[in-house]
């Protein structure tokens, strides 16, 4: 192999680790991305449960509210 030959090889070298470099920095973003909606997607699912959860315990309170006062009354 002469010398032309030997830059030849490490130019593509170069270019072919440069390729894989910017494929696995787009993957991580992508990945990053992802994570990122997920996390939004879980932070609204479970907010929205948290307030059923409220209004059901408060139910459940009114009800037992009224049990007992019921209970007192007879």
């Amino acid at each position: 192999m002469n010398a032309s030959e030997a830059v030849q090889r490490q130019l593509k070298d170069d270019w072919d680790n440069r390729e894989f470099e910017q494929v696995l920095a787009d993957n991580i973003k992508s990945i990053a991305n992802f994570l990122s909606t997920f996390e939004l997607s879980c932070r609204s699912k479970l907010a929205t449960l948290n307030d059923k959860i409220n209004l059901l315990e408060r139910k459940v309170e009114f009800l037992e509210a009224r049990v007992t006062k019921g209970d007192t009354l007879s």
